[in-house]
Protein backbone atom coordinates (compact mmCIF):
# COMPACT_ATOMS: atom_id res chain seq x y z
CA UNK A 1 0.00 0.00 0.00
CA UNK A 2 2.97 2.76 0.92
CA UNK A 3 4.57 1.82 -2.37
CA UNK A 4 0.97 2.52 -4.22
CA UNK A 5 0.31 5.94 -2.52
CA UNK A 6 3.98 7.19 -2.50
CA UNK A 7 3.83 6.47 -6.70
CA UNK A 8 0.41 8.10 -7.16
CA UNK A 9 1.41 11.37 -5.02
CA UNK A 10 5.22 11.16 -6.49
CA UNK A 11 2.86 11.59 -9.82
CA UNK A 12 -0.01 13.80 -8.83
CA UNK A 13 1.46 15.67 -5.65
CA UNK A 14 4.67 16.99 -5.84
CA UNK A 15 4.28 20.22 -4.65
CA UNK A 16 2.47 19.24 -1.83
CA UNK A 17 5.18 16.53 -0.68
CA UNK A 18 7.61 19.07 1.18
CA UNK A 19 4.42 20.00 3.72
CA UNK A 20 3.66 16.29 4.05
CA UNK A 21 7.28 15.06 4.64
CA UNK A 22 8.15 18.01 6.90
CA UNK A 23 4.49 17.16 8.74
CA UNK A 24 5.46 13.49 8.77
CA UNK A 25 9.33 13.59 10.07
CA UNK A 26 8.32 13.90 13.99
CA UNK A 27 6.35 10.69 13.67
CA UNK A 28 9.96 8.86 13.19
CA UNK A 29 10.29 9.43 16.78
CA UNK A 30 6.70 8.37 17.89
CA UNK A 31 7.05 5.99 21.05
CA UNK A 32 4.46 3.71 18.84
CA UNK A 33 6.11 1.27 16.34
CA UNK A 34 3.29 1.32 14.42
CA UNK A 35 3.70 5.33 13.43
CA UNK A 36 7.19 4.78 12.86
CA UNK A 37 6.69 1.56 10.84
CA UNK A 38 4.28 3.43 8.40
CA UNK A 39 6.46 6.35 7.71
CA UNK A 40 9.80 5.04 7.20
CA UNK A 41 8.15 2.93 4.58
CA UNK A 42 6.22 6.10 2.98
CA UNK A 43 9.72 7.74 3.02
CA UNK A 44 11.49 4.26 1.62
CA UNK A 45 9.55 4.19 -1.66
CA UNK A 46 9.58 8.18 -1.94
CA UNK A 47 12.85 7.91 -2.02
CA UNK A 48 12.66 5.23 -5.53
CA UNK A 49 11.45 8.24 -7.12
CA UNK A 50 13.13 11.36 -8.36
CA UNK A 51 10.41 13.96 -7.32
CA UNK A 52 12.93 14.16 -3.81
CA UNK A 53 15.65 15.00 -5.95
CA UNK A 54 13.31 17.62 -7.77
CA UNK A 55 12.07 19.03 -4.72
CA UNK A 56 15.10 18.90 -2.84
CA UNK A 57 14.15 16.87 -0.19
CA UNK A 58 16.96 14.11 -0.80
CA UNK A 59 19.25 14.79 1.97
CA UNK A 60 16.63 15.42 4.24
CA UNK A 61 15.04 12.19 3.80
CA UNK A 62 18.40 10.36 3.36
CA UNK A 63 19.27 11.85 6.64
CA UNK A 64 16.56 10.68 8.58
CA UNK A 65 16.50 6.91 6.90
CA UNK A 66 20.46 7.27 8.39
CA UNK A 67 18.86 8.35 11.74
CA UNK A 68 16.23 5.28 12.09
CA UNK A 69 19.80 2.68 11.66
CA UNK A 70 19.64 2.29 15.88
CA UNK A 71 15.89 2.23 16.10
CA UNK A 72 14.74 -0.43 18.23
CA UNK A 73 12.59 -1.85 15.84
CA UNK A 74 13.84 -4.42 13.07
CA UNK A 75 11.15 -3.49 10.46
CA UNK A 76 12.25 0.09 10.40
CA UNK A 77 16.09 -0.53 10.22
CA UNK A 78 15.34 -3.01 7.60
CA UNK A 79 12.78 -0.49 5.72
CA UNK A 80 15.54 2.32 6.35
CA UNK A 81 17.88 0.72 4.34
CA UNK A 82 15.46 -0.42 1.82
CA UNK A 83 14.62 3.79 1.78
CA UNK A 84 18.43 4.29 1.41
CA UNK A 85 18.85 1.78 -1.54
CA UNK A 86 16.22 3.06 -3.02
CA UNK A 87 18.36 5.87 -4.22
CA UNK A 88 19.96 4.15 -6.37
CA UNK A 89 16.76 4.03 -8.77
CA UNK A 90 14.95 7.48 -7.73
CA UNK A 91 17.99 9.43 -7.56
CA UNK A 92 21.38 7.72 -9.36
CA UNK A 93 23.08 10.49 -9.85
CA UNK A 94 23.13 11.41 -6.10
CA UNK A 95 24.80 8.33 -5.07
CA UNK A 96 28.45 9.16 -5.98
CA UNK A 97 28.08 12.47 -3.80
CA UNK A 98 26.87 10.06 -0.81
CA UNK A 99 28.51 7.00 -1.28
CA UNK A 100 30.95 6.97 1.88
CA UNK A 101 27.96 7.60 4.15
CA UNK A 102 25.62 5.28 2.11
CA UNK A 103 28.13 2.48 1.95
CA UNK A 104 28.29 2.68 5.54
CA UNK A 105 25.24 2.29 6.22
CA UNK A 106 24.69 -1.15 4.34
CA UNK A 107 27.72 -2.19 6.09
CA UNK A 108 26.25 -1.48 9.28
CA UNK A 109 23.04 -3.09 8.82
CA UNK A 110 24.89 -6.28 7.93
CA UNK A 111 26.50 -5.96 11.34
CA UNK A 112 23.12 -5.62 12.81
CA UNK A 113 23.94 -7.38 16.55
CA UNK A 114 20.18 -7.68 17.09
CA UNK A 115 18.18 -9.35 13.90
CA UNK A 116 17.60 -12.80 14.80
CA UNK A 117 15.76 -13.24 11.59
CA UNK A 118 18.31 -11.50 9.58
CA UNK A 119 15.91 -9.34 7.89
CA UNK A 120 17.79 -5.98 8.40
CA UNK A 121 21.61 -8.07 6.64
CA UNK A 122 18.84 -9.32 3.86
CA UNK A 123 18.26 -5.36 3.03
CA UNK A 124 21.91 -4.19 3.25
CA UNK A 125 22.84 -6.92 0.80
CA UNK A 126 20.19 -6.65 -1.67
CA UNK A 127 20.33 -2.54 -1.02
CA UNK A 128 24.02 -3.03 -2.00
CA UNK A 129 23.64 -4.92 -4.84
CA UNK A 130 21.83 -1.52 -6.16
CA UNK A 131 24.12 1.26 -5.27
CA UNK A 132 26.94 -0.71 -6.35
CA UNK A 133 27.22 0.51 -9.95
CA UNK A 134 27.04 4.19 -8.95
CA UNK A 135 29.34 4.18 -5.96
CA UNK A 136 32.94 5.18 -6.10
CA UNK A 137 35.35 2.39 -6.41
CA UNK A 138 37.98 3.58 -3.95
CA UNK A 139 34.86 3.75 -1.68
CA UNK A 140 33.76 0.45 -2.73
CA UNK A 141 37.60 -0.94 -2.12
CA UNK A 142 38.36 0.45 1.36
CA UNK A 143 35.26 -2.14 2.54
CA UNK A 144 35.66 -4.59 0.10
CA UNK A 145 37.49 -7.41 2.24
CA UNK A 146 35.33 -6.68 4.96
CA UNK A 147 32.25 -7.22 3.12
CA UNK A 148 32.99 -10.49 1.52
CA UNK A 149 33.87 -11.91 4.86
CA UNK A 150 30.83 -10.51 6.42
CA UNK A 151 28.71 -12.26 3.34
CA UNK A 152 30.23 -15.74 3.39
CA UNK A 153 28.25 -17.50 6.15
CA UNK A 154 25.14 -16.73 4.43
CA UNK A 155 25.95 -18.67 1.51
CA UNK A 156 25.16 -21.51 3.57
CA UNK A 157 21.83 -19.98 5.40
CA UNK A 158 18.57 -22.10 5.85
CA UNK A 159 16.94 -19.04 4.15
CA UNK A 160 16.81 -19.36 0.70
CA UNK A 161 16.89 -15.27 -0.12
CA UNK A 162 19.93 -14.67 2.30
CA UNK A 163 21.70 -17.61 0.04
CA UNK A 164 20.71 -16.04 -3.03
CA UNK A 165 21.38 -11.91 -2.22
CA UNK A 166 24.69 -13.07 -0.05
CA UNK A 167 25.85 -14.90 -3.23
CA UNK A 168 24.41 -11.96 -5.93
CA UNK A 169 26.01 -9.60 -3.90
CA UNK A 170 29.27 -11.87 -3.96
CA UNK A 171 29.67 -11.93 -7.61
CA UNK A 172 28.90 -7.92 -7.40
CA UNK A 173 31.96 -7.57 -5.32
CA UNK A 174 34.31 -8.93 -7.62
CA UNK A 175 34.14 -5.89 -10.16
CA UNK A 176 35.72 -4.40 -7.75
CA UNK A 177 38.80 -6.19 -6.91
CA UNK A 178 41.57 -4.96 -9.23
CA UNK A 179 43.95 -3.65 -7.38
CA UNK A 180 43.04 -5.42 -4.37
CA UNK A 181 43.06 -8.52 -6.85
CA UNK A 182 45.65 -11.23 -4.41
CA UNK A 183 43.62 -10.78 -1.70
CA UNK A 184 40.45 -10.75 -3.16
CA UNK A 185 41.46 -13.74 -4.54
CA UNK A 186 41.81 -15.93 -1.36
CA UNK A 187 38.39 -14.46 -0.64
CA UNK A 188 36.88 -16.23 -3.89
CA UNK A 189 38.88 -19.41 -3.65
CA UNK A 190 37.73 -19.43 0.57
CA UNK A 191 34.03 -19.52 -1.65
CA UNK A 192 34.25 -21.45 -4.34
CA UNK A 193 33.43 -25.20 -3.01
CA UNK A 194 30.53 -23.52 -1.90
CA UNK A 195 29.23 -21.65 -4.91
CA UNK A 196 30.00 -25.13 -7.55
CA UNK A 197 28.50 -27.12 -4.39
CA UNK A 198 25.19 -24.78 -4.97
CA UNK A 199 24.80 -24.92 -8.35
CA UNK A 200 22.89 -28.05 -6.93
CA UNK A 201 20.84 -25.91 -4.45
CA UNK A 202 17.03 -27.14 -4.41
CA UNK A 203 15.70 -23.53 -4.92
CA UNK A 204 16.39 -22.21 -8.52
CA UNK A 205 16.93 -18.84 -7.74
CA UNK A 206 19.92 -19.58 -5.60
CA UNK A 207 21.05 -21.75 -8.64
CA UNK A 208 21.04 -18.81 -11.17
CA UNK A 209 22.74 -16.71 -8.18
CA UNK A 210 25.77 -19.38 -8.63
CA UNK A 211 25.91 -18.80 -12.03
CA UNK A 212 26.31 -15.38 -12.15
CA UNK A 213 28.56 -15.24 -9.03
CA UNK A 214 30.50 -17.68 -10.78
CA UNK A 215 31.05 -15.98 -14.28
CA UNK A 216 31.79 -13.31 -12.11
CA UNK A 217 35.02 -14.50 -10.58
CA UNK A 218 36.16 -16.63 -13.46
CA UNK A 219 38.33 -13.48 -14.63
CA UNK A 220 39.50 -13.09 -11.16
CA UNK A 221 40.74 -16.64 -10.86
CA UNK A 222 44.02 -16.32 -13.60
CA UNK A 223 42.96 -19.33 -15.26
CA UNK A 224 41.66 -18.87 -19.04
CA UNK A 225 39.99 -22.59 -19.14
CA UNK A 226 38.41 -22.52 -16.03
CA UNK A 227 37.09 -18.63 -17.29
CA UNK A 228 35.71 -19.96 -20.80
CA UNK A 229 33.56 -22.64 -19.21
CA UNK A 230 32.20 -20.68 -16.22
CA UNK A 231 31.40 -18.00 -19.17
CA UNK A 232 30.41 -20.81 -21.70
CA UNK A 233 28.38 -23.35 -19.48
CA UNK A 234 26.62 -21.48 -16.81
CA UNK A 235 24.74 -18.77 -19.10
CA UNK A 236 21.13 -18.86 -17.32
CA UNK A 237 19.79 -20.23 -20.15
CA UNK A 238 21.55 -23.47 -20.51
CA UNK A 239 20.92 -26.22 -18.41
CA UNK A 240 23.99 -27.63 -17.10
CA UNK A 241 24.86 -31.31 -16.86
CA UNK A 242 26.95 -31.13 -13.30
CA UNK A 243 28.89 -34.54 -13.61
CA UNK A 244 30.43 -33.47 -17.06
CA UNK A 245 30.90 -29.82 -15.79
CA UNK A 246 32.11 -30.96 -12.69
CA UNK A 247 35.03 -33.30 -14.18
CA UNK A 248 35.93 -30.67 -16.43
CA UNK A 249 36.14 -27.89 -13.65
CA UNK A 250 38.40 -29.96 -11.48
CA UNK A 251 40.87 -30.59 -14.26
CA UNK A 252 41.38 -26.94 -14.75
CA UNK A 253 41.89 -26.60 -10.89
CA UNK A 254 44.61 -29.46 -10.21
CA UNK A 255 46.13 -28.17 -13.36
CA UNK A 256 46.55 -24.91 -12.45
CA UNK A 257 46.81 -24.98 -8.64
CA UNK A 258 47.36 -28.18 -7.58
CA UNK A 259 48.38 -27.53 -4.29
CA UNK A 260 45.28 -26.31 -3.35
CA UNK A 261 43.96 -29.82 -3.51
CA UNK A 262 44.13 -30.17 0.60
CA UNK A 263 41.89 -26.83 1.04
CA UNK A 264 39.27 -27.86 -1.80
CA UNK A 265 39.22 -30.92 0.08
CA UNK A 266 38.41 -30.28 3.41
CA UNK A 267 36.18 -27.67 2.50
CA UNK A 268 33.94 -30.27 0.56
CA UNK A 269 34.01 -32.74 3.69
CA UNK A 270 32.13 -30.23 5.74
CA UNK A 271 29.06 -30.68 3.00
CA UNK A 272 29.08 -34.65 3.90
CA UNK A 273 26.53 -33.27 6.40
CA UNK A 274 24.75 -30.74 4.45
CA UNK A 275 20.87 -30.84 5.27
CA UNK A 276 20.38 -30.47 1.17
CA UNK A 277 20.95 -34.31 0.03
CA UNK A 278 21.87 -33.18 -3.37
CA UNK A 279 24.41 -30.96 -1.98
CA UNK A 280 25.63 -33.68 -0.08
CA UNK A 281 25.64 -36.36 -2.79
CA UNK A 282 28.01 -33.51 -5.09
CA UNK A 283 30.43 -33.46 -2.30
CA UNK A 284 31.99 -36.34 -2.65
CA UNK A 285 32.13 -36.54 -6.51
CA UNK A 286 33.83 -33.39 -6.09
CA UNK A 287 36.27 -35.02 -4.19
CA UNK A 288 36.30 -37.66 -6.37
CA UNK A 289 36.87 -35.44 -9.33
CA UNK A 290 39.44 -33.34 -7.86
CA UNK A 291 41.81 -36.76 -6.92
CA UNK A 292 41.22 -37.93 -10.30
CA UNK A 293 42.81 -34.80 -12.04
CA UNK A 294 45.74 -34.24 -9.50
CA UNK A 295 49.89 -35.59 -10.55
CA UNK A 296 50.82 -38.45 -8.20
CA UNK A 297 53.04 -36.64 -6.31
CA UNK A 298 50.27 -34.21 -5.12
CA UNK A 299 48.51 -36.74 -3.90
CA UNK A 300 50.33 -38.16 -1.65
CA UNK A 301 49.16 -35.32 0.66
CA UNK A 302 45.65 -36.48 1.45
CA UNK A 303 45.19 -37.92 4.59
CA UNK A 304 42.97 -41.35 3.11
CA UNK A 305 41.93 -41.90 6.61
CA UNK A 306 40.22 -38.64 7.08
CA UNK A 307 39.04 -38.76 4.00
CA UNK A 308 37.12 -42.43 3.81
CA UNK A 309 35.75 -41.50 7.42
CA UNK A 310 34.11 -38.36 6.58
CA UNK A 311 35.59 -36.10 9.44
CA UNK A 312 36.39 -32.54 9.15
Amino acid sequence: RAASLCSAMARHAGPRLPLIVKNLIPTLNSVFDSQRITTTAFFAELLNSNVVNDLILLETMMDNMTGRQKDACVLVRMLALRGLGNIASGSPEKVRKHGAKLLASMVNGMDDKDDPHNLVALEAMSSLSKLLDHLEERDIQSMLLHIAIRIRPFFDSEQPDLRRSSIVLFGNLTKFSQGNCEVFFEQIVNGLVTLLLHLQDPKPEVVKACKFALRMCGPNMGCEGLCDMFLNHLREDRSLHYGEFMNNVCKHLMQSYPEMLNRLILTNLFYFKSNWVDIRAAAPMFIGFLVLHVDEDQCQQVDLDQLISGEW
